[in-house]
């Protein structure tokens, strides 16, 4: 099935433009407090890495926990089914920061999307790699054909900065064994990879991997089609931290967002998305980017179920 995209995507940005709460930026890190919340860009990539778009769609903006995707999958395809011994594949239920599920649970995060769970594949990836950041960045490069895409290091650093909740977390599971790189390593690690730029255009088109069932840019394949369905699953279920049902019945597809404003989206076997506004809802999400993906797999029919 061929669909024509831009005259939905046209369609999508006229309607987000009359919205009229769009959200506050995340303030918790001070690098992006001061993003315009009134900001929209959209895009779509079909399989073959032919992208539509509207709106900022090739302005880079801060991808933050859209690149736990990427990470999770990197480690999938090297550990396999021994990675679910280090982390849950189950919603959490609590805010993505949040330390109270751990002590009950020995150490082990509930999915690898809240900051607990990205944590640990993070320092699975650094254990296999010695670069956890790097190897993520160049995968990046190499999916989205953009060898200009890099980490903001001034992002890096204001995480830094406030990154108290997360250093807790790292030492709490390193007193379980389940983090074994250095926690001031893998907390730089972890900033750095969550301070890449890139536009909606770059993420769509890296995302592609997930709608040909695992395979690369190249033809090459990176996940078989089972782990490829694993890495849709665990967004679908978990890739919206606490608003993860209420995104799995408006918009129907395997999700994951970050506080910069982004959100990646999957439709198997189709096409890719990546939607950015840094106006955030109090769960974390964008408010305008869960809207237009609402409203595009409403116009287009596309989804998972």
């Amino acid at each position: 099935m061929t669909h024509t995209f831009q005259p939905v995507l046209e369609r999508i940005a006229q309607e987000i433009g009359a919205l009229a709460d769009r959200g506050r930026p995340a303030d918790y890190i001070p690098a992006l407090a001061a993003a315009d919340p009134g900001m929209f860009g959209m895009a779509v990539a079909e399989l073959d890495g032919t992208v539509y778009g509207v709106g900022e769609w090739l302005r880079p903006f801060s991808a933050q926990s859209l690149t736990k995707v990427f990470t999770l999958a990197l480690v999938l395809a090297e550990e396999g089914d021994a990675l679910w011994k280090h982390v849950g594949r189950e919603p959490s239920g609590n805010p993505f920061n949040s330390l109270v599920q751990l002590e009950y649970e020995n150490g082990i995060p509930r999915n690898p999307f809240i900051n607990a769970g990205a944590l640990v594949v993070t320092d699975r990836l650094h254990r296999l790699t010695g670069d956890a950041s790097g190897r993520l960045l160049r995968f990046l490069r190499e999916e989205s054909g953009d060898d200009r895409l890099d980490t903001d290091r001034d992002v890096a650093a204001s995480e830094a900065e406030h990154g108290d909740r997360n250093a807790a977390l790292a030492h709490f599971m390193a007193s379980y064994g389940n983090i074994t790189t250095p926690v001031p390593t893998l907390l730089r690690e972890y900033f750095r990879q969550c301070a890449i730029e890139a536009s909606c255009a770059d993420l769509a088109v890296a995302t592609g991997f997930l709608a040909r069932h695992g395979l690369r840019a190249d033809g090459g394949r990176l996940l078989t089609r089972s782990q490829a369905k694993q890495v849709n699953a665990v967004m679908l279920t978990c890739g919206t931290y606490d608003a993860a049902g209420d995104f799995a019945h408006r918009v129907g597809l395997p999700g994951k967002s970050g506080v910069g404003g982004g959100i990646v989206a999957v439709v198997p076997g189709s096409c890719t998305l990546c939607v950015w506004s840094p106006g955030l809802d109090a769960r974390g999400n964008s408010v305008a980017g869960v809207a237009a993906l609402d409203r595009f797999t409403t116009l287009t029919g596309l989804s998972v179920f």
